[in-house]
């Protein structure tokens, strides 16, 4: 678990922005209206649910997530009607002042549910909620539930300063940008379709670079690929020289771009800090203390590998990944609507990318628990995406960007299959045709579109 190196946040802290126009223009909320069919910023949210629950069941609710999500939007929206809460967002100098001071008094000052926006710019806010929230369960253990939602662009689990403050006392939920299936108004339901066996095909036709270009930000969600260059330039900016300054002390904060690009070079390859350090000019550990902070900022994440303790030696080193597949575009200079082909050998990459982000999101909000792995072995037999269940039950997934598929796609999932015995429920390879193939009865050619049916 990342250490990070926990500062008190004064609000003249000076902000050293390689971009300063764009940088000041992303946080006054001057951004673009991308979309041409309305405004999508208020697309319904389908963790909604969970995050509701979350309130009924405990004092504290935490809802993390990339900058720019929809967090802020999310919370507004429940306080006008399922969730009736005073809204405080510290990304206002005057509150954050105010919290920073006195953190206990500032929250003492407030009767009801409260609602606490980007409350990781304030961490000495964590103790003082800790003792506010024992003394109300105190008083009226039932009273004390739904007391306080907190949101925050870190993730608090790779805070342990922050998260062992309210260990406990709180539920954490991820939001993610928009998946496919929220802005098409889906059902989400891929998962259970993935261990029934049972697949359907979306009602609403889009291509696969259309959803790509959907699954994104709000802010630019559908945009054009001018648009979405002038926003990724002010919105990487603002994270790695405004946030990262707030939450850590760092040497060599400059080099967090070039790390970020190097990662997007290695998106769906297997992580090796030693590798990355080289081509930084790192040590490794610093390379992995590095990479901890931009996980730590939703900007990267792995995909850990599956592996039990049988026979057949496994590689047991994560995969990562970039939070949006747009943004991994745009770290790669890549236009998305040019690279199936003039960048084909790229393009696989970019794909693997996108259904990885999409699986995070389709966990982050369904019912069904799962860990999302990978797998592979010494002798070069791999599948993109393995899920498992609290059970032990497994489900597989392989990409790829061709029309058609073969039995030999399903060379990987063989093995997998025949390691994990009766575990094994179903595999798929998602392709870019529109036919869902049996090719045995517990492997499936199944269309991309899916995904987001």
């Amino acid at each position: 678990m990342l250490n990070v190196q926990i500062q008190r946040v004064k609000p003249e802290l000076p902000l050293d922005f390689a971009n300063v126009k764009l940088a000041f223009r992303f946080y006054k909320g001057y951004l673009y209206n991308c979309r041409k069919d309305g405004d999508m910023k208020n697309t319904p949210r389908k963790l909604s649910d969970k995050l509701l629950f979350a309130l009924k069941n405990h004092p504290v609710a935490f809802l993390n997530g990339p900058r720019q999500a929809g967090k802020s939007t999310l919370v507004q929206m429940l306080s006008q009607k399922e969730f009736p809460a005073e809204y405080i967002t510290f990304d206002k100098s005057t509150q954050m002042a105010a919290a920073a001071d006195s953190p206990e008094s500032f929250l003492r000052m407030r009767k009801g549910a409260v609602i606490l926006d980007e409350v990781q710019m304030v961490p000495d806010i964590f103790r003082a909620l800790k003792l506010i929230v024992d003394e109300i369960r105190l008083k009226d253990k039932k009273n004390s539930l739904g007391r306080f939602l907190l949101t925050g662009s870190a993730n608090i689990m790779a805070l342990p300063k922050l998260s062992d403050a309210l260990v406990g006392r709180m539920s954490v939920k991820t939001l993610y940008p928009y998946s496919v299936c929220e802005v098409l108004n889906g059902k989400g339901d891929f998962l259970s379709q993935l261990f029934s066996g049972n697949f359907k095909l979306p009602a609403k036709k889009v291509t696969l670079d259309q959803a790509i270009g959907l699954a994104t930000f709000p802010e630019i969600s559908g945009a054009d690929a001018g648009s979405r260059i002038e926003w990724f330039d002010g919105y990487i900016t603002a994270i790695l020289q405004r946030d990262v300054r707030l939450l850590s002390e760092i040497e060599k904060i400059g080099m967090l771009p070039n790390m970020l690009r190097v990662l997007a070079t290695r998106a769906g390859k297997l992580m090796n800090d030693a590798e990355i350090a080289r081509d930084l000019g790192f040590n490794p550990v610093t390379s992995k203390a590095y990479r901890g902070i931009l996980q730590a900022m939703f900007l990267q994440f792995d995909v850990q590998p599956w592996y039990r303790n049988i026979g057949k030696r496994l590689v047991k080193s994560p995969k990562g990944y970039v939070i949006d597949t747009l943004m991994l575009c745009h770290l790669l200079d890549f236009q998305l609507e040019h690279m199936r082909a003039r960048k084909p050998e790229m393009y696989g990459h970019i794909v693997e990318n996108f259904v990885a982000t999409e699986m995070i999101k389709l966990l982050s909000f369904n019912d069904m628990r799962a860990k999302l792995l990978h797998f592979r072995t010494s002798d070069g037999h791999e599948v993109d995406f393995v899920l498992e269940r609290p059970d032990g039950s497994l489900a597989s997934i392989e990409v790829k960007t061709a029309d058609r598929v073969n039995a030999a796609d399903f060379k990987g999932m063989r093995v997998l299959q025949e390691l994990a015995g009766n575990d094994f429920i179903s595999g798929v390879v998602l392709y870019n045709g529109d036919e869902i193939v049996p090719f045995s009865d517990r492997q499936f050619a199944v269309p991309i579109s899916c995904l987001w049916g």
